[in-house]
């Protein structure tokens, strides 16, 4: 008691039960309890806050504080201070709570995509519209950088960095990898000092918008309709041809491509085995006037043997040799008559056929097999190699008359290894392309998409194609995770995931495949949170956050 006097404070000490045991003159003049009460019957722990040691309570109408603290076994001491405003506190921080929800709910059902990003472009919080918009789980955004993101292809472009940088609002308009066309705009917060604290991007689907207005007014006016135009065959050509324009380097050679499509120059593609250069062909061809008035015949001039070569490009009179057809036979060339002839792997050409070539770009003219005169012939020639046609001049293994001639306007396709940002939009077509020519609904895990496009494709577009086609036909799960990858693609797992990476993603990695085996081997929360040394609501957090299922969950 005498101690207990010792404190400017109202005190109290009490057993494990709350009741009092002894107290000083001023709880006793202030709170007017007497021995043998129950303390926990005024005094309850504060709402919205775990500290158990800090509660408060009303006695004889007035507020108090009490700070709690275990002095042995089963003894409490309670050191209180008298505050009026307590509850107004509490009824402030119930309003606060009532807010906060409304908020969230606010946020989370907003049919428009919101994304917030910290002042270095960390995505902290996004809603499910972002799901419906761009086909990707929200969960798999949060903590990552938007700018490895770009690089990832994941995001096409991002105001967030440019609001960031200009620090004001950004807004433009792009094409998702859905075919949707979406309004993008961030918005810089600063704090009082003018210093950019997060910023907020709003993603708009103009596309039910557009097709309202379409219909109801109208609102098009020429140019827009163009733009449209535009889009709409773009989205023809991703689909027909696989042709995916995201990178800068592509962008500038599709529209190149487009521009020289109008003339008859000649195109030498140049490129590594499966970068596409057959796609590029048809684009061009697609795009020139020589679709409507002929074909575009294509001739692999390493897959036909030597002494075939040149029948099957220059066609033959009858009987010309032994076995020959007794009408004759028109060759590549002429049947491309009109149109355009495309000669993949021209670097494989015998020399002595070279010649011939050199005769058609410099006369026009061809002549058969066994025949005595030239034909004359309308033909636009595009020719293709993964070889180095100027070393083979130098080796005296291509004439330097006809690489002249060919390369008047060279064109070369980058691998994919140094466009990474078509990785992730190619893997959205060809994982849709292969869905619906097998009618199965097979989806990617993320750890999966993250090492495809990491993965540096030595054969380029065509093993990237390849590869998604092997793994939708032979995995038997509709989601496809990183172990069903091929043996012969296991041992770069590893290596991908050495490269450079953040601390942070680093930690979720390691995170997510110790949650993912343990949700194999225990059979809920409880027993996983045990055996890895955490909290159960920890658990319940992380699984959520990894989209991760328990079995009896």
């Amino acid at each position: 008691m005498e101690l207990l006097n010792q404190f400017p404070f109202p005190s109290v000490i009490t057993n494990e039960n709350g009741e009092i045991l002894s107290y000083n003159e001023l709880f006793r003049e202030q709170c007017n309890l007497n021995i043998g009460q129950q303390l926990s019957e005024f005094i309850a722990m504060i709402p919205y806050q775990t500290d158990e040691n800090l509660l408060f309570g009303t006695i004889n109408e007035h507020e108090y504080l009490f700070l709690k603290s275990n002095i042995n076994d089963d003894q409490y001491l309670f050191i209180g201070m008298q505050s009026d405003g307590i509850t107004d506190l509490i009824n402030r921080l119930e309003e606060t709570k009532i807010q906060k929800e409304q908020l969230e709910v606010i946020f989370e059902h907003s049919y428009d995509g919101l994304y917030l990003t910290n002042k270095d472009g960390l995505t902290i919080k996004t809603n499910a519209a972002i799901e419906r918009i761009t086909g990707i789980p929200k969960e798999y955004y949060i903590g990552k950088n938007v700018n490895n993101l770009m690089k990832r292809g994941i995001l096409k472009n991002s105001v967030t960095i440019e609001a960031l940088r200009k620090k004001e609002t950004v807004s433009y308009v792009q094409k998702g990898y859905q075919g949707n066309i979406t309004l993008l705009t961030g918005v810089p917060v600063l704090d009082q000092q003018g210093n950019i604290e997060m910023v907020v991007t709003n993603i708009r689907d103009l596309t039910d918008l557009n097709r309202i207005q379409a219909e109801n007014s109208n609102y098009f006016n020429r140019d827009h309709s163009q733009q449209e135009n535009e889009l709409r065959d773009l989205s023809k050509y991703e689909e027909e041809f696989g042709i995916i324009v995201q990178s800068e380097s592509m962008t500038t050679i599709y529209e190149t491509a487009k521009r020289i499509a109008k003339f008859d120059a000649t195109i030498l593609i140049l490129g590594e085995t499966g970068v596409g250069k057959d796609v590029l062909t048809n684009y061009i061809f697609q795009n020139s006037h020589r679709v409507k008035t002929g074909k575009l015949i294509k001739v692999n001039c390493g897959a036909i043997p030597p002494d075939l070569l040149e029948s099957e490009l220059f066609g033959y009179e009858a009987g010309a040799f032994t076995g020959a057809n007794r009408q004759g036979k028109p060759g590549m060339f002429e049947l491309a008559n009109k149109g355009t002839i495309f000669l993949d792997e021209i670097g494989e050409l015998p020399l002595n056929l070279q010649v011939k070539l050199l005769r058609i770009l410099q006369e026009g003219e061809i002549q058969r097999v066994g025949a005595t005169k030239p034909k004359k012939i309308d033909v636009h020639i595009i020719a293709a190699t993964n070889r180095n046609l100027h070393d083979m001049v130098d080796r005296g293994e291509f004439r330097e008359d006809l690489y002249y001639r060919l390369n008047v306007i060279p064109i070369h396709l980058p691998p994919l290894r140094e466009r990474r940002e078509d990785i992730f939009p190619l893997i959205h077509l060809f994982l849709k392309k292969y869905n619906q020519k097998y009618q199965l609904h097979k989806e990617f895990d993320y750890e999966l998409i993250d090492f495809l496009t990491e993965y540096d494709w030595p054969g380029n577009i065509r093993e990237l194609s390849n590869l998604i086609e092997r793994l939708v036909v032979t995995t038997q799960q509709d989601r496809i995770f990183i172990h069903h990858l091929p043996n012969e693609y296991q041992s770069s797992i590893i290596g991908v995931h050495q490269r450079q990476t953040s601390l942070k993603e680093a930690v979720e990695h390691i995170e997510k495949k110790m949650l993912m085996n343990a949700v194999k081997k225990y059979q809920n929360t409880y027993e996983i949170a045990k055996a890895l040394q955490t909290s159960q609501p920890t658990v319940v957090r992380k699984l959520k956050k990894y989209n991760i299922k328990v079995k009896s969950e």
